[in-house]
């Protein structure tokens, strides 16, 4: 029985760390850091496109772990490209409170 529950542990851990894992463009970023040009362009991005469908939140109302969860659900629905949706990612997480 010991056996069995240390093959299925084993088994169900290399499954687990064999399977490709999702990354959200908050997580990958493609450039280690963002020019202050992409943080005003994030700015802009947020401002224009954000604003068409509901009221603009303060960059610093959330974490940055709350934006990535934000951004990944409303950045397609605003039909931002995937630098778009890092420009504004960056933009929000750099204002600091």
């Amino acid at each position: 029985m010991k056996s069995l529950f240390a093959s299925a542990t084993f088994i169900l851990v290399l499954l687990t760390s064999c399977t490709p894992k999702a990354t959200t463009v908050a997580e990958a970023p493609k450039s280690a850091t963002s020019t202050a040009e992409q943080i005003a362009q994030g700015k802009t991005i947020y401002e224009t496109s954000c604003k068409r469908c509901h009221k603009l939140y303060e960059p610093t109302q959330f974490t940055s772990v709350e934006w990535v969860g934000i951004m990944n659900a409303m950045a397609p629905k605003a039909k931002l490209t995937e630098e778009q949706h890092q420009w504004v990612y960056d933009y929000v997480v750099s204002v600091k409170k």
